[in-house]
């Protein structure tokens, strides 16, 4: 019987491209497509942690808090949501809120800097 450990280690080990070579031979020759060990394969060794961690591509803009200045953030969020007057003062009312959702993190600094800038406070998570 193979030895197990030798097995993982060696999957574990695979190069991207070495794990997409595996990926064809396993579904050309023997039918089987693995779409789950692959993304297991794939996955870098961190030193024994099993739980990898998937580099985050999309982020939330939170309003944390308008400051002193609410009239000039409620105009911010109205640019930038393309909101209503209304609707732009009921979310900054409603801090802490999310601005917007599953944008770019570059989109995500943007608005920080835009509501920082009028003296609002923003995180992105």
């Amino acid at each position: 019987m193979a030895d197990i450990k030798k097995i993982a280690e060696e999957l574990v080990n695979l190069t991207v491209k070495e794990v997409q070579e595996l990926a064809t031979v396993l579904k050309d020759e023997y039918g089987i497509e693995p779409a789950a060990a692959v993304a297991v394969a794939a996955a870098p060794a961190d030193g024994g942690n099993a739980a990898a961690v998937a580099e985050q591509t999309e982020f939330d803009a939170i309003l944390v808090s308008a400051g002193q200045a609410k009239l000039q953030i409620v105009k911010v969020v109205k640019e930038i949501i393309g909101l209503g007057l209304k609707e732009a003062k009921e979310l900054v009312d409603g801090a802490p809120k999310a601005i917007k959702e599953k944008v770019s993190k570059v989109e995500a600094e943007q608005i920080k800097a835009q509501i920082e800038e009028a003296g609002g406070e923003v995180e992105i998570k």
